[in-house]
């Protein structure tokens, strides 16, 4: 294994491709501006979630959170990409559907909130008037990680950036991970500050907010990660995590930092098996798997991974449904008890909207 060190330093050897790849947005970012490449406007409320960095900022988590608030209200339907899928252009997610047919992420949307349209689609713009032909009554769309996808214009952008690599600080790929232009979180109405710590002191975000500067009328947010209750993969059967209980850690997450930093705290320890971000389990997985829990030596040992993981391992249930093998859901909180402020911001931008 590469240590980070070696990482980073190798990034910084692709320096000169950062610049070319800068130079390449920036010609296209010009061109939106100067409305030589066209955006398209609906007719309905469009929150985008979105970051400008590639990995894990919390986008799926912050979707899910937009749809608890807003589904008992307003008919909500979520539009993504489909990333990884193995189809191409655009599906509406139904009982016979799968991750392979709509990506994880959105096969996570739809399990948790069958009640809602799920729909995916390289082309957003298609994929909104398709969705909207397919649901015609739709109120609200929330569009997953869609903030760089500039033909469609949505009237409330939510940015994320990582508390522990905040866009302001990063470069652009493939020296840093910054897939669009800094100066581009202009365009979002409210950026949200994720994955810090629980106990976030006043001084740290002042500070924070200073280094972001947002702009008078930007609203700016802090967010930590709480994790609900352990659930089995296929019974659904609550567990308790005891501090003498060892796991197994699967994941193909982007960032499983705060995940590990769980474990650290409420296991007896973990050991890890670490897969690519959006990684499609394979039966040979799913034996390394197996032989990695089998060493470990102690009884009271599980294995853990996420909801996004775990819809990646649903074709499997035959063969891990009589194995301790456990889902650990995980949502935003806002601190500084500015939740309502959020909510309020969000509800009030559907209940103002002119078409």
């Amino acid at each position: 294994m590469f240590s980070n060190a070696f990482l980073k330093s190798f990034r910084i050897l692709l320096l000169p491709f950062s610049l070319l790849y800068w130079l390449g947005i920036s010609i296209r970012n010009f061109l939106f501006n100067k409305n030589i490449f066209k955006s398209s406007h609906f007719g309905l409320p469009l929150i985008c979630v979105g970051n400008l960095a590639v990995g894990g900022t919390g986008k799926s988590p912050m979707v899910e959170y937009l749809v608890r608030l807003l589904k008992d209200h307003y008919k909500v339907a979520t539009l993504s990409r489909g990333y990884k899928r193995k189809t191409k252009g655009y599906a509406l997610a139904n009982e016979a559907t799968t991750a392979l047919d709509i990506g994880d992420e959105p096969m996570q949307f739809h399990l948790k909130f069958p009640e809602i349209p799920v729909a995916v689609g390289e082309e957003r713009q298609d994929a909104i008037s398709q969705l909207l032909h397919d649901r015609p009554a739709t109120q609200v769309i929330i569009l997953d990680d869609a903030f760089q996808h500039r033909s469609i214009i949505a009237g409330m952008n939510i940015l994320l950036t990582d508390f522990n690599n905040l866009f302001t600080k990063d470069f652009y790929l493939p020296t840093g991970d910054l897939r669009d232009l800094k100066s581009s979180y202009k365009r979002a109405e409210v950026i949200v500050v994720t994955k810090c710590r629980a106990n976030l002191s006043m001084a740290e975000r002042n500070k924070i907010a200073k280094e972001i500067n947002p702009l008078p009328y930007q609203h700016l947010f802090f967010t930590c990660l709480e994790y609900g209750q352990i659930y089995h993969i296929s019974t659904n059967d609550i567990l308790n995590l005891t501090p003498n209980t060892e796991v197994l850690l699967v994941s193909g997450i982007a960032n499983p930092a705060p995940l590990k930093a769980m474990l650290e705290e409420h296991s007896n320890g973990y050991q890890m098996l670490q897969y690519a971000d959006h990684h499609i389990f394979s039966i040979d997985d799913l034996k390394d798997i197996k032989h990695k829990f089998d060493k470990i030596e102690t009884k009271d040992k599980i294995i853990l991974t996420t909801e996004k993981d775990a819809v990646r391992l649903a074709k499997f249930e035959n063969e891990i449904q009589a194995l301790p093998f456990y889902i650990l859901p995980v949502r935003h909180h806002f601190l500084f008890e500015e939740g309502d402020k959020f909510d309020q911001l969000m509800k009030g931008f559907i209940s103002d909207f002119k078409k």
